[in-house]
């Protein structure tokens, strides 16, 4: 099948050159009664001889279609992260265990999902990338119905990482296939559509999984998976190509590893680093170790024939500045989805579905902006809005500085809003433009350590704030510990007064949200000038309209 061609693609160069590049195959148009042409070596990573032997399909197919198929997916795969910490407190009471254990439900999850995303590349290239995303679809189903029909914490943590497994091949081959489906040229509209599993998911994640765990069953969290898996499979065995595969390439082993183990050790330090003390031997161990093992990655990466990623992706520099900027932008989300959450639930006394209802307008902002946001970078390509929308996330989290309890929820709300119009912005035009970049030979490993971006600098960046807000609060409460009054406990005690024990815990719970207001608008400090620093890097991004397509795109 092919996408049908735009009416402003360029035409064809010569007779004998290829008429398109399919997962960085060479495709040859036929011709009849003519010698088949030169083949050119393949691109690195690729078996020669593989797409050649077929002439181009007959047939055409919108790409949209194809594209819609592809949300679908990674808005299930996304929102399964945000939606699951809405209900941790509830699975908590139902399994009776401590809030340390049933964080590894979460903790679990992530660590598994690192380990196999590096991997995603070589299993697209094995399978074909259309069967890998239709059995990664199929497995993320299973995987869910598990999860929900759990019946204690350590049942909970194993499927959860047998449902990590195909949640962490989803994006990487989503990703992907969108950038081989879909004419250069309209790269800028579609990653916008593409944007939404990835940034509108998890701002629609705490109001749905609010609304399920407070008045129906935090098992439908889980199960709400099976409907989309199963309409996405049937869509996706339909509408998506399979581009190739049975690829017997050699599977990097060294490489996987050292990458695998490095990113577990490093994830698995962030998480724990609170719990068991930043300093501590077994945290400090497990950050040496992953930094060690993954500059270790690097080099077998620059001296293996066929290596599990290609690392010199990161010499085009318009890609590596669209990573560290992602980066930057998934820390300050995610980091901000986690914090207003904690302040209005535990500060206010709001419900979880309340919360979500306040969360509502960022996640319906973003959804109308990030469309919008790719069309503009057809237009005039990457560098402008993500300078704009840098600058309003940086002056939104700003304002978020002086967040207290009696902000009014209103006014957060427009702060908020405004905030994700920015978020919105800057983000599919910045990872348009890095992927843009490369050539498309290269586009399936930078797919992969673009997703590995997004989740570690989304935990790395928690992790930073975490720490950051315990300093400040532990500091928080030693600098006001003088003000209190010394004669509050004994007076309680001895004249057996209810209202000295109602005023003193009036008095702790007022400390307690003074000392988190003054430590959360430190953090929204550090953020805005780390954000504003962004803003420097996105004057490097390319500008201008991107080329027009080399011609249609060619679905197999």
């Amino acid at each position: 099948m092919t996408a049908r061609p735009e009416t402003d693609a360029a035409p064809r160069t010569a007779p004998d050159e290829p008429a398109h590049v399919a997962n960085g195959a060479t495709v040859t148009s036929p011709r009849p009664a003519a010698p088949a042409p030169v083949e050119e070596p393949p691109a690195p990573g690729v078996a020669a001889g593989t797409a050649t032997a077929t002439p181009a399909p007959t047939g055409t197919t919108n790409w949209v279609v194809a594209l819609m198929v592809l949300v679908a997916g990674m808005f299930m795969s996304v929102l399964d992260i945000s939606i699951v910490n809405v209900a941790i407190p509830v699975m908590q009471n139902d399994f009776g265990v401590t809030t340390e254990d049933i964080s590894w439900i979460s903790t679990a999850y992530s660590l598994a999902e690192g380990v196999i995303v590096p991997a995603s590349a070589w299993l697209g290239l094995r399978m074909g990338l259309g069967r890998a995303y239709i059995v990664a679809m199929i497995g993320f189903a299973v995987g869910s119905v598990l999860c929900g029909l759990a019946w204690d914490l350590n049942s909970m943590i194993a499927f959860r990482i047998l449902q990590a497994i195909p949640g962490g091949v989803i994006p990487v081959v989503a990703l992907t296939m969108l950038y081989k489906i879909v004419p250069k040229d309209r790269l800028g509209a579609a990653m916008g559509m593409y944007g939404l599993g990835i940034i509108f998911a998890p701002a629609i994640g705490p109001t749905l999984g609010g609304y399920l765990v407070e008045y129906v069953d935090w098992r439908l969290i889980f199960f709400i998976n099976v409907p989309i898996g199963v309409v996405g499979t049937i869509a996706a065995m339909i509408y998506l190509p399979n581009f190739g595969g049975g690829k017997r390439e050699r599977f990097d082993l060294p490489g996987f590893l050292t990458i695998a183990s490095g990113l577990f050790a490093l994830l698995l330090g962030l998480h724990e680093g609170e719990d068991w003390g930043w300093t501590s031997y077994p945290v400090m161990i497990l950050l040496t170790y992953g930094v060690l093992a993954l500059a270790t990655f690097v080099v077998i990466e620059l001296e293996v024939e066929k290596p599990l990623l290609n690392v010199r992706v990161f010499a085009t520099w318009a890609f590596t500045n669209s990573l560290i900027l992602i980066a930057v932008i998934s820390a300050g989300l995610f980091g901000v989805l986690f914090y207003i959450p904690q302040s209005l639930q535990i500060n206010q006394g709001l419900g979880a579905f309340e919360t979500g209802l306040l969360l509502l307008p960022q996640a319906l902002v973003m959804a109308v902006i990030m469309p919008l946001a790719g069309q503009i970078y057809d237009r005039i390509g990457a560098r402008w809005p993500a300078v704009i929308g840098l600058v309003i996330v940086a002056w939104g989290t700003y304002l978020l500085r002086d967040l207290t309890i009696d902000t009014p929820h209103s006014e957060l709300a427009w702060i908020l809003a405004f905030r994700a119009a920015g978020i919105g912005l800057a983000m599919m035009p910045i990872m348009t433009g890095g992927l843009s970049s490369l050539p498309p030979s290269r586009v399936d490993g930078a797919s992969a350590f673009n997703t590995v971006i997004q989740r570690s600098s989304s935990a790395i960046g928690l992790a930073a704030m975490t720490a950051l807000m315990t300093a400040q609060q532990s500091q928080g409460y030693a600098d006001r510990a003088g003000m209190m009054p010394t004669d509050t406990a004994g007076s309680a005690t001895t004249s057996g007064s209810t209202s000295s024990m109602l005023g003193e815990y009036v008095q702790q719970s007022q400390l307690q949200s003074q000392v988190f207001d003054t430590s959360f608008g430190d953090l929204m400090l550090v953020t805005t000038a780390l954000t504003a620093g962004a803003v420097l890097l996105a004057l490097l991004l390319p500008s201008g309209r991107p080329a027009p397509s080399e011609g249609p795109r060619i679905m197999e």
